[in-house]
């Protein structure tokens, strides 16, 4: 469904950017598995990607020379607008590199700050892609070495990080300084199992997508539970692994319902909204430029029965919602793209004569 008019609310598909296509990939312009967003003015938007492949049959995944990076793009409101801007980051253990990346976010000065599972640590870089610093976030829990995952930065750039081996929250200073953490497994209201994407809306409330328990979680910034929607399903409402979660100026919440290949959207109470599927009818910019310069894939689209599993989401694991524009942005991951709903206030009805 292109249009959703539901509760009060336009959500209004407007274009996607990136696409894969039989392994094809834009190494340098387009998206390699990404998996996380950041949004800032003037139409920027970072894309955290964590390219992987497997060696051959029976090998285990290696990630991509060019996967584990940040990528900054200028995207505007239509199709073609989209523009790179520079990409930075790449595989490995050294300083400004990445091994698993996971989240990213920006603090008021759009600095970058990338988690890293795998190395354990926050690097932090300039909105030029310059490297700044980095520190060590594998915090001694419970069940040992901590895992950082999901990212928020506060108005007051106050940093929480999502431990998901402990099932915790940290908090920390901009300059990695631990100021406390909250937060113990469990499947009762307020703990937590798997956690992995987080967020803060403007009330310094905290959102987090608790994986493993499947719903959302709303806590004050000191880890106080205010409220947990969703729950086990593939209904309306229902959560299958929570990957990531937005929340929009007007308290709308945005939740990458991960393994049911959908985004479930609730209001700020925990009532459900809407559900978003994908509508990536029209290929990108960048996938066109592959099928017309390629006659076997334009032949091969033709012969498939029906493009729905193209145009709908893939384990879409990332998802911000860009105030500046009023659009939601999901990171359609294992389809290399992402997508983009405008969620609209004015909205005339159209008037038919019948």
């Amino acid at each position: 469904m292109l249009t959703q008019v539901v509760a009060g609310r336009v959500y209004d598909y407007s274009h996607c950017v990136g696409q894969y296509l039989g392994g094809m990939e834009w190494p340098g312009e387009g998206f390699v598995l990404p998996v996380s967003l950041a949004v800032s003015e003037e139409d920027t938007i970072y894309v955290l990607g964590r390219g992987s492949e497997s060696t051959g049959a029976g090998a285990p995944l290696q990630p991509r020379a060019f996967g584990a990076r940040v990528g900054k793009f200028k995207i505007g409101p239509l199709l073609g607008d989209e523009q790179h801007v520079t990409t930075f980051g790449s595989y490995g253990e050294a300083e400004g590199q990445f091994v698993w990346p996971a989240a990213i976010a920006l603090d008021s000065s759009e600095n970058v700050y990338v988690t890293d599972e795998w190395l354990g640590r926050v690097s932090v870089f300039d909105r030029t892609g310059g490297f700044l610093r980095a520190w060590d976030a594998r915090e001694m829990g419970e069940h040992g070495s901590g895992r950082p995952s999901g990212i928020a930065i506060d108005r007051d750039d106050r940093i929480y990080v999502v431990d998901r081996v402990n099932c915790r929250v940290l908090r920390y200073g901009v300059d990695g300084e631990l100021l406390g953490s909250w937060g113990d497994r469990g499947s009762d209201p307020g703990r937590l199992d798997s956690p992995w994407g987080i967020t803060v809306n403007d009330e310094g409330h905290l959102f987090v997508a608790d994986h493993m328990n499947h719903r959302v979680q709303q806590f004050t910034a000191d880890g106080g539970f205010v409220r947990s929607f969703g729950s086990y399903g593939s209904g309306q409402g229902e959560l299958n692994r929570p990957s990531d979660v937005a929340v929009d100026p007007e308290g709308d919440v945005y939740v990458c319902d991960w393994a049911n290949d959908r985004v479930q959207v609730f209001d700020s109470e925990g009532v459900f909204i809407a559900t978003i599927v994908g509508d990536a009818r029209e290929l990108s910019l960048w996938a066109r430029m592959t099928v017309e310069a390629n006659p076997d894939v334009q032949k091969a689209r033709r012969r498939v029965e029906t493009l729905e599993p193209e145009w709908r989401f893939a384990l879409p694991t990332g998802v911000a919602f860009d105030k500046y524009r009023s659009r939601l942005i999901v990171a359609d991951t294992q389809r290399y793209r992402i997508q983009i709903y405008n969620k609209l206030s004015d909205y005339p009805e159209p008037q038919f004569n019948l």
